[in-house]
């Protein structure tokens, strides 16, 4: 919801996020050979539950800089939708049937 209290040139820092995003996944990798290779199996578990992490993190990412810039209302428009003065309010009881 909009409090109305929001930057009007907020930006998210997808790409920022995306460049660190691959500087973790090029040491968590790193990691996970290192210590698969000198017998230090919990850190190598570690490091391959972080890269694991890390890769989830990346796709998010990814599809949210495909996905492109969203419509973001201005501060002439309230966070509440307006109320229609010529519906009439619903209660509780005035619920659309379930469908089957």
């Amino acid at each position: 919801m909009r409090t109305g209290s929001e930057p009007t040139t907020a930006r998210s820092p997808l790409r920022m996020r995306f460049w660190l995003g691959i500087w973790g996944l090029v040491w968590a990798a790193g990691g996970t050979a290192i210590f698969s290779l000198t017998s230090h199996p919990g850190w190598a578990a570690f490091c391959g539950a972080l890269l694991l992490i890390v890769v989830v993190d990346l796709v998010v990412v990814i599809r949210h800089i495909r996905q492109g810039p969203h419509y973001q209302p201005g501060p002439d428009v309230p966070p509440y939708e307006p109320v229609d003065e010529h519906r009439p309010a619903r209660g509780p009881d005035d619920r659309p049937p379930p469908r089957p």
